[in-house]
């Protein structure tokens, strides 16, 4: 089978509650970040969360169901155990129209990678992820067949906290760009950039396509965003940032795109960067100009943020027809 998108991330089932700034110090939790938990912590968390709604998430998987509903074809490498969880998770991938590569996990004592999301009134989200079974994914779990069939192959940066994820990702990205394929990274977050640093700057020199916001770009080049982003253009062949809300800049050799963002105050902010990632992955397949695939990005964001969870529920196609995209 042939893949207009392959991702490569972290399965991870997304359980969302509402909570004050108030809940938030009480339990701990810093506000507007995504932080790794174990899995005591993750418990203690899951148990102290109302009006939960579970949804299948993590972010590459978010991107892949984005890409999903504009009608590309789509596949994720991913792992999950074979349990409630795993088994909820591998379903509403295919059902999503995404090929589930590896099927659920029945060996191990791990569980099921979940994020516990915490959604502020101001729709800032809080979020603490016990990896479980994620931790594992390797370059066992990585298909010739898939990575190496794949028009574009769209990796997570978080893949990188595991020597096995990097193994993976690595494993993955070499394949497609042997088969002519193109492979890019979302840098995730500027801690995980923090954390890797080093193997960053070199994957923006040797893959195709890298997609940051400010604050990632600022800390993998450790300056302004002027002279990071201009530091990024001479290293990669692609590169996206977003701003929190102003233009984002795409840059591709010497043309550069200021794509300009209408503001809307968000109900849930989860997955915005994952689906302006599926918006503009959707224009950089179909061959769109960087203004475009830019603006398809911010209209895929400006949905998800719209309402709880980070998948869609309108038709990204005829949002884009609507806004005279396509």
């Amino acid at each position: 089978m042939n893949f207009d998108v392959v991702g490569i991330g972290n399965a991870v089932v997304d359980v969302i509650s509402p909570a004050d700034d108030s809940f938030l110090d009480l339990m701990g939790i810093e506000k507007g970040i995504m932080q790794l938990v174990e899995r005591d912590r993750g418990e203690t968390l899951y148990g102290a969360m109302k009006d939960r709604v579970q949804a299948p998430g993590g972010s590459v998987a978010n991107t892949l169901a984005g890409l999903g509903n504009l009608g590309l074809t789509t596949g994720f490498i991913g792992r999950v155990h074979d349990d409630a969880l795993g088994k909820f998770y591998a379903k509403a991938m295919e059902d999503g129209g995404t090929t589930f590569v590896n099927a659920p996990d029945p060996s191990g004592d791990l569980p099921t990678s979940r994020s516990m999301i915490f959604v502020s009134p101001d729709g800032e989200r809080s979020m603490n992820t016990y990896l479980g079974i994620s931790s594992e994914l390797g370059p066992e779990n990585v298909q010739d067949n898939v990575a190496g069939a794949t028009q574009i192959l769209f990796l997570e940066g978080y893949l990188y906290d595991k020597p096995k994820g990097k193994k993976a990702f690595e494993h993955a990205a070499n394949l497609c760009q042997k088969s002519g394929g193109r492979a890019g990274i979302a840098l995730s977050d500027p801690f995980c950039v923090d954390r890797h640093r080093d193997d960053f700057r070199r994957l923006v020199k040797d893959l195709d396509y890298v997609i940051g916001n400010s604050h990632e770009w600022e800390a993998l080049y450790q300056t302004d965003l002027t002279t990071a982003l201009k530091q990024a253009a001479a290293d990669a062949d692609t590169v996206v940032c977003t701003r929190s809300g102003d233009d984002v800049l795409i840059i591709q050799g010497a043309e550069t795109a200021s794509v300009s963002v209408k503001k809307i105050v968000p109900v849930d902010a989860t997955g915005a960067g994952d689906l302006f990632a599926s918006g503009f992955l959707y224009g950089y397949a179909t061959g769109q100009t960087l203004e475009t695939a830019g603006r398809m990005g911010c209209v895929a964001a400006a949905e998800i943020i719209s309402h709880y969870g980070a998948r869609p529920e309108a038709d990204l196609k005829a949002l884009f027809v609507k806004n005279g995209l396509i």
